[in-house]
C-alpha cells in the first residue's frame, strides 16, 4: 500500500502530450462561440431541474398529506429515492461545480440542494472538485477510490482476505452511501479537511464548517423523518423501513452511476514518483482514468446529469452537462488524433459488469496489471 501522499507535492507533466488539452480547449470553445450558445444552463436544464424537484418533493408532500394505503405509502419513499439521486447527479452536481450559472450565486444556491439529500455542499466540493477531480485515481490522495477497509477500489491499496467477496457486498454498501453522509461522513470529512489545510480554500473556520453540518444534519433529519413519524398514518417502523429504502435507492444509483466511470479494467491509477511526479499531464491522466458509457441511451443520460459522459466531464466540469453529447464528438475525434485513449462501454450494463469483474480482480489479486499505453 502508498502511503498517503501530500496532495500539494503532487505535480503533473508539463511535457507529455500538453498540447492535446490546448487544442481541444479551442476547439471546444470554438462550438459554442459558431453556435452562440452559453456553456451553462439553458431552457432544458432549467425544465430538467423542475421535474427533479417534482420527482423528490411531490410524493414527499403526499406521503405528508394523502398517503393511507400501505403500498402507496412505500410508493412514495422509492420515488423519493429516484428523485433523492436525480437532484444530486443532474442538479445539485452543476451547482457545485460552478457549471449550472454564470452566476457564482446562482450556483451557490442550486448547490445547497445537498442538504436536502443529506449531505454537506463544502466537504462535497472539496473531496470531489478538489481532490477526486485533479488527482483522478492517484491512491492515497482521491478520496472516490479510498472508501475505507471494507473495499479495495485500488491495486495500490492492500488487500484483505474479505476484498475476495467485494464484487458481492459492494452494491449493499453502495446503498448505504448517502445514509453514511447523513450519519457520519461528513464529520469525519470536516476534521481532516481542516487538519489538510482545505477548509480554509472554501473562506471557513473549522468551528464554522462543523455548526452549519450539525445545523443541516439536524433540518434533514427533522423533515425527511420527523415529518412522516408525526403526519404518516404508518407506523414508525413502516415510516423507519420507508427511509431506509429511499436512502438505500439513492445510494445505489449514485454508486451505479459513478463507479463505472473510474473503477473499471481500464484504469491506469497514477503513481507518483518520489518527488511527487507523474509522468502524465493532468488532461491525459483524466483519459487514463475515466470512462463513459451507454453514449446512445438518451434518457439514462437525461436522468444521470450526462455522468455517462465522464470523459467530457472531467475535461470540462465547468460545462454544463446538457452540452456534454454535442462536444464528446469533439473530445473523441481530438483524443484519435493525439493517439490517446478514449474510453466508452457501450451499454451501461456493460460498464456495471466491467466494474464488476473490476472488484473481483481486485478482491482476488494484489497485482491487477494496469492498461499500459
Amino acid at each position: 500500500m502508498l502511503p498517503i501522499m501530500d496532495f500539494r507535492t503532487i505535480k503533473f507533466a508539463k511535457d507529455h502530450n500538453e498540447e492535446f488539452y490546448k487544442v481541444l480547449r479551442q476547439r471546444v470553445s470554438d462550438y459554442f462561440k459558431i453556435n452562440n450558445i452559453t456553456r451553462h444552463a439553458n431552457a432544458k436544464m432549467v425544465i430538467k431541474t423542475i421535474c427533479m424537484f417534482l420527482l423528490y418533493f411531490v410524493p414527499f408532500v403526499l406521503l405528508l398529506t394523502v398517503a393511507e394505503n400501505y403500498w402507496f405509502i412505500m410508493g412514495t419513499w422509492i420515488l423519493m429515492g429516484v428523485g433523492m439521486a436525480g437532484l444530486g447527479l443532474s442538479v445539485m452536481h452543476d451547482a457545485n461545480h460552478g457549471a449550472y450559472s454564470k452566476n457564482d450565486k446562482v450556483n451557490k444556491f442550486i448547490g445547497y440542494i445537498i442538504f436536502f439529500i443529506g449531505g454537506d455542499d463544502v466537504n462535497w466540493r472539496i473531496q470531489h472538485n478538489i481532490l477526486h477531480h485533479t488527482y483522478t485515481n492517484v491512491t492515497g490522495v482521491d478520496e472516490d477510490i479510498n472508501p475505507g477497509p471494507v473495499m479495495r477500489f485500488s491495486p495500490h491499496e492492500k488487500r484483505k482476505p474479505m476484498h475476495r467477496f467485494q464484487h458481492i457486498y459492494a452494491w449493499f454498501l453502495y446503498g448505504l452511501m448517502t445514509l453514511m453522509w447523513f450519519l457520519s461522513k461528513d464529520y469525519k470529512q470536516a476534521k481532516r479537511y481542516e487538519k489538510m489545510g482545505l477548509t480554509e480554500t472554501q473562506n471557513l473556520s473549522y468551528k464554522k464548517h462543523v455548526t452549519i453540518v450539525l445545523i443541516s444534519k439536524v433540518l434533514y433529519g427533522a423533515m425527511i423523518l420527523g415529518l412522516p413519524l408525526i403526519f404518516s398514518p404508518a407506523p414508525w417502523w413502516f415510516t423507519l423501513i420507508g427511509f431506509f429504502i429511499m436512502e438505500f435507492i439513492a445510494g445505489v444509483t449514485l454508486g451505479a452511476i459513478f463507479q463505472p466511470a473510474h473503477v473499471v479494467p481500464t484504469s491506469d491509477y497514477p503513481v507518483p514518483d518520489e518527488s511527487g511526479n507523474i509522468q502524465a499531464d493532468w488532461a491525459v491522466n483524466q483519459l487514463y482514468n475515466t470512462a463513459n458509457f451507454a453514449p446512445g441511451a438518451k434518457l439514462l443520460s437525461w436522468y444521470c446529469g450526462g455522468l455517462n459522459y465522464q470523459v467530457e466531464h472531467h475535461l470540462f466540469p465547468n460545462i454544463c452537462h446538457i452540452h456534454y453529447s454535442k462536444i464528446s464528438k469533439i473530445v473523441k475525434e481530438t483524443a484519435a488524433e493525439y493517439k490517446l485513449p478514449y474510453h466508452s462501454y457501450k451499454t451501461f450494463y456493460l460498464a456495471l459488469s466491467e466494474h464488476n469483474k473490476m472488484l473481483y480482480k481486485l478482491g482476488h489479486y494484489d497485482d491487477v496489471p494496469a492498461m499500459h499505453h
